[in-house]
């Protein structure tokens, strides 16, 4: 089955706790959208499926009316309830053949890469692009040990059948060197949600990515 590619080259990840005091998480996708993203992850890991439901379901509405994608963090369960575009899966979740099953042929399915050993099996699985971090240090990853760095970004890009999105501590200056190690695009939080204006900020941002060329060709790497 070939993968479904994904047509954007920035996926905005949701952290309400990542906002400034008295900001609205779902304002703040809409600004978002308003300056150009095309890509949510809903990725609100402490929110019951009841929850993440609720917060969903006005989230659909608000990514459809700006022809932007949804993605559900690992809750294919939510994902299907309200016709999200796909879902992104970490580590303990459902393998990406599982939710290949559930979610049938047409539906993106993204999966989180700490290690580069791990990108074979992704894309074997099923999955359509994967997101590698953390490329650089941030605190949401800090978890996970030490940032990868630009030089293994490049390798996973070397070493990926399928799109790749670096993620982790990503910021405008990064771009160049992100997009000459092959990604195809960047998946951020703090980036936008933390931005005194969101909408500039995704602005800015979108129109870097298209003058530099993302995604990547494949044939450079």
């Amino acid at each position: 089955m070939n993968p479904v590619r994904p047509d954007f080259t920035l996926c905005l990840i949701t952290d309400r706790r990542s906002l400034p005091p008295g900001r609205d998480l779902l304002r703040t996708v809409e600004q978002a959208l308003i300056g150009g993203v095309r890509a949510v992850q809903l990725r609100e890991k402490d929110l019951s499926a009841a929850e993440l439901f609720k917060l969903a379901l006005p989230l659909r509405a608000l990514t459809r009316r700006h022809g932007a994608s949804l993605l559900i963090n690992d809750r294919i369960d939510v994902a299907l309830a309200v016709d999200a575009d796909g879902v992104h899966l970490g580590h303990g979740s459902l393998p990406a053949t599982g939710a290949r099953v559930l979610l049938g042929p047409h539906k993106l399915i993204g999966v989180s890469i700490h290690q580069l050993d791990q990108i074979p099996l992704a894309a074997h699985d099923g999955a359509d692009f994967i997101t590698f971090s953390p490329v650089y240090f941030t605190p949401s990853k800090a978890a996970y040990g030490a940032p990868q760095g630009i030089e293994r970004l490049q390798s996973a890009c070397r070493a990926s059948t399928i799109p790749v999105f670096a993620l982790g501590g990503i910021r405008l200056e990064h771009l160049d060197e992100v997009r000459a190690a092959g990604a195809h695009g960047i998946a951020l939080i703090s980036a936008i949600f933390a931005a005194d204006d969101p909408a500039s900020a995704a602005r800015t941002l979108v129109n870097a990515l298209n003058m530099r060329g993302f995604p990547a060709s494949r044939s450079s790497l």
